[in-house]
Order: C-alpha cells, then structure tokens, then sequence
C-alpha cells in the first residue's frame, strides 16, 4: 500500500481538482481529504456519511456563574481580551463570560480566581467521517470556525484512512493535502511515499513550490512537480523546469489552461469524467507518470 500526497504551497492552485481526477482514475485507492481548515474534495466526489465522530483536542475554560462573585481578576490577567463582562438579559446584574473563540485555554484566570469559579473541559473543535463514494472510502473531516489543532486532526484523518486500505487491501491512499508549510502539511506529508506538488507559474507559485520543496526534503520524502495553467506565462514555466532539473526533481506533467475545467466543477464531478481530450489526456499521464513512480520507489 503506497500513500500519495498531493500539496501545493499556496491555495488555487488545482491540487484538489487534481485529486479528485486521480480518484477517478486510480483502482484499489482510499482517499483522505486532509484540508481540514478549508475541506472541498467532498464537492466532487459526493460522499454518503457512514460514521460521524466528534474531535476534541485542547482546553477552553468556563465560569460557574454561581460560584463566580464578578470581582473582575480573570479580565485583569486575561492577554487575548477574552473574558468581558456581560448584561445577563435573566437578571439585573452583570455576569462574567469567556469568549470560547478568544480564549486560548491558557488557564491564567482560573489560577487567580478566589472562588474557584474557572473550570477547564475539554474542546469541541470539528468532526470528521468515514464516507462511501462511487470511487471508494473518503474520509475527511471539518474543523469547526477559528478552531485549532488542525495538525491532530490530519493525523487523526490519515490513519483511519491508512487502517482502511490495509483492512481492505488496497494499493493506495490518495491524500488532497492542505496548502502552505505550517503544521497540517507537515502531518500531511509524513511517511508518506511520495508528494505530487503542484504549482503554477507565478512569482508566488515558484517562491511557495520552493518553500514546500525545501519542508519534503527537511522530511525526507520524494517529491515530483506538476505545472497546473502552464501556458498562462511560458517564461514562468521555463523558471520552474530549470529549477526542478537544477534540484534533480523530476517534473510529472504541464496542464494546460482550459475553461473545460470550471464547468466540470460546476458540474461537481472530476474533469477527467468531463472531457477526455486536452487537460484530461494530461492529468491522465501524470497519474500513470505518478503511479509508476511511486512503484518504483516503494520497490
């Protein structure tokens, strides 16, 4: 069983386009939506709910407003501004609240409070799935608004969909990881078999390709160069291969540009199902490109 990742170091750049089409294209695959912050994949691949499980991960704290005497110690303390006084709409006094979204689970307050009206439990920050799809397993996740964690719920993600694919046997765990360098990509990343980076000839694609090219190689993991919209700047794209050959990375495919793609996601469904000429005949080679060489690195 081979895991492949496909990131990119900025968002839009087509990676879960991309993913989408190599769960359409692949055999014997789980799919893992590790996008947690911004989770899209579930757009083209419709998947059918079969297990819902909560996440929690980190502390938030709240007030007893019975044992609390509003002496106002935990505002003092307080860094990230979350703890306010409120005009209760139930009685005529003041009551002391956290904000659950500012608060950082610090615990500050709840050590200066003489009334021991701070307690700590643990926090609710999303939930993630195990799903059926037309083209097998997905399981994703969905973080909840201005949560954190997001790392844990990857890795959280990852290995159910690795216990999938080893329960059933099968050959691959394709994963639509998230964009950036931070710590989602990362749990993204390791142990993986080989990471399928896909950039976009801009300034800003090249400076970020080279950023998570440089956080594969910190982790050592194989990584190979897709150049999604190729034909939007050709001097762009020369910088890329000039790069990738000067870095012995190997470049899998270029895409071309093609407005085929925006109605295949409007239609909610891979491009490579759409259209079978142009930008499918090129998504088509990169996954064999991809596919093979993953064998052969395994091997």
């Amino acid at each position: 069983m081979k895991q492949i990742v496909i990131i990119s170091g900025k968002g839009g750049t087509g990676k879960t386009i991309i993913t989408a089409s190599f769960a359409s294209l692949a055999e014997n695959k789980v799919m893992a939506d590790c996008d947690v912050d911004a989770a899209d994949l579930h757009l083209l691949l419709h998947p059918e709910i079969k297990e819902k499980h909560e996440f929690r991960a980190g502390n938030k704290l709240v007030i007893d407003p019975q044992k609390c005497n509003q002496c106002g110690k935990c505002i003092e303390v307080c860094r990230f501004d979350a703890i306010s006084e409120h005009q209760s709409t139930r009685a005529p006094e003041h009551q002391i609240i956290i904000d659950s979204i500012s608060c950082e689970g610090c615990g500050i307050c709840a050590k200066v409070c003489p009334e021991d009206a701070i307690m700590t439990k643990e926090n609710l920050c999303g939930e993630w799935y195990i799903s059926d799809t037309k083209y097998g397993s997905l399981v994703h996740a969905r973080l909840g608004i201005a949560e954190e964690n997001s790392g844990k719920l990857v890795s959280l993600v990852r290995q159910n969909a690795k216990t999938i694919a080893e329960n059933k046997n099968m050959d691959y765990v394709i994963i639509d990881g998230p964009p950036g360098i931070g710590c989602p990509v990362i749990a993204s990343l390791s142990g993986v078999d080989l990471a399928l980076i896909v950039t976009e000839p801009t300034l800003s694609g090249i400076h970020d390709m080279e950023r998570i090219i440089g956080v594969a190689n910190h982790f050592g993991v194989k990584a190979v160069v897709c150049i999604n919209k190729y034909d939007l700047n050709l001097e762009n794209t020369q910088s890329i291969e000039e790069y990738c050959q000067g870095s012995n990375i190997e470049v899998m495919g270029k895409i071309p540009f093609d407005k085929v793609v925006i109605e295949a996601l409007v239609r909610g469904i891979p491009v490579v199902e759409y259209s079978k000429d142009g930008v499918s005949e090129e998504i088509e080679k990169i996954w064999e490109r991809v596919r093979s060489h993953c064998d052969e690195s395994v091997s």
